[in-house]
């Protein structure tokens, strides 16, 4: 590594302050494991045997902000470029009877603190003034072997905490590691206990699956060790159904269906969290929201992730669409996620560009003003044509902007001369 950031400079300063004050302090945890692969971590944890309000005493009031103080949890804050550090207390966990946290802690040794924790790469510490790797676990040697490995019995380890058993998906994905055997039977064994975590921390870990470039090696590997079953059971329906009962499979067997669908996540270049879960689940569409709302997702979230699935075939012969249709998809706010949407849906498939090539060039070619122009009328121009509030105000509200975006109207005189002919020929 070259260089010493603020943040790491920070982190090196509390380990001193704490060995100077005849404490034991190292870095733990992702911090050392990202440190030993040459890459800048995130932020920095450091493990030490002082107590809480030892910690609180020897930084002060003002710099420290007690997280979790019953867990020996507290942050030490540094300035804006420093950020700020966690410092726990040496620990072991009692129990996990909800599966989700420990009932208690006591403070313990690094040596004990170390088998409590996850996965050996992530159970090393390393003391920054002695420039030392402390590892109790064998981290170092799954680290160099590219290995992801529960610490100890890997069904305690996931008994603790069920979370982990994502966590174990993300982290070999996003390391290209490989997944010990024993550690993926553990998981496949209890997999259907995922449940037991909430929708709102599911999420978070396949956010950061799903926006990470290995997202199709995540998506894999839940598959094979039994948790994309648990998360997305409509998925696996849907790429199980035979040939006569597809849903926008059409000619494609069941296999080929999963396998475009990862291939589409694989061809995705930097794209948003409701891009990729629309890549996903874009075989499911009649139960994308369903999906979304189990998970906890944002309104706004899901209101994208299911318009992009809606609307994955809208493009399909776009240059034979109205203009009236193909202006409104191309002037959505969600379009440039459609277009990369049905753009690796059609590699996937192997198929010409033909329609995302036009899509692109009209694009190009047509101004704002003319893709997506300002109304013509409003509801207050109805009324002046002596026309009652209700439900014909949007039908011919829409008509008008149809005729619009056809080019067959071209100004608000023209708009309401056009509604005024109807009316008449109609009688409403």
């Amino acid at each position: 590594m070259t260089g010493i950031d603020p943040q790491r400079q920070f982190a090196a300063e509390v380990v001193q302050k704490l060995k100077e004050a005849g404490f034991q302090a190292l870095w733990a945890g992702g911090c050392v494991r990202d440190f030993l692969l040459g890459r800048i971590p995130k932020d920095y944890d450091v493990a030490t045997n002082a107590r809480p309000e030892e910690v609180q005493i020897l930084f002060g009031r003002r710099r420290t902000l007690a997280v979790g103080a019953s867990f020996g949890v507290m942050i030490v804050r540094g300035s804006k470029e420093e950020g700020q550090v966690e410092v726990a207390t040496f620990r072991t966990d009692e129990s996990y009877s909800d599966g989700r946290r420990p009932d208690s802690v006591r403070f313990t040794t690094p040596k004990e603190d170390a088998q409590r924790r996850d996965f050996t790469i992530n159970g090393m510490f390393y003391d920054p003034i002695e420039q030392s790797v402390l590892d109790f676990v064998g981290g170092e040697a799954d680290l160099s072997r590219g290995v992801v490995r529960a610490i100890g019995i890997p069904a305690d380890r996931m008994r603790e905490d069920k979370l982990r058993m994502l966590r174990a998906v993300r982290f070999t994905a996003t390391m290209d590691f490989e997944l010990d055997a024993a550690t993926a039977d553990a998981i496949r064994a209890m997999a259907e206990e995922i449940h037991v975590v909430s929708a709102e921390r599911i999420a978070q870990e396949w956010k950061r699956m799903l926006g990470h470039a290995s997202r199709m090696h995540a998506v894999k590997l839940a598959h094979h060790v039994g948790l994309l079953t648990e998360i997305f059971p409509e998925l696996m329906t849907a790429w199980n159904l035979t040939e006569n009962h597809q849903t926008v499979i059409g000619d494609e067997s069941p296999g080929e269906v999963s396998e475009r669908t990862l291939h589409m996540l694989q061809l995705l270049q930097s794209p948003s969290f409701e891009l990729v879960m629309a890549a996903l689940l874009h075989t499911v569409p009649g139960s994308v929201r369903e999906i979304c709302l189990r998970l906890k997702l944002s309104n706004k979230e899901a209101n994208e992730i299911v318009w992009l699935v809606d609307h994955q075939s809208s493009l399909v012969d776009a240059a034979e669409l109205p203009l009236s249709e193909l202006k409104k998809l191309l002037s959505h706010r969600y379009r440039d996620g459609l277009l990369a949407l049905f753009r690796v849906c059609v590699l996937a498939k192997n198929r010409d560009l033909s329609d995302i090539i036009f899509c692109e060039e009209y694009l190009q070619r047509t101004p704002e003003d003319v893709l997506n122009p300002p109304l013509l009328i409003s509801g207050d121009d109805l009324v002046q044509l002596g026309m009652q509030p209700g439900k014909q105000f949007r039908k011919w509200l829409d008509a008008v902007r149809d005729a619009q975006l056809n080019e067959e109207l071209e100004s608000k005189e023209d708009a309401l001369k056009w509604i005024q002919s109807r009316i008449s020929d109609t009688g409403c």
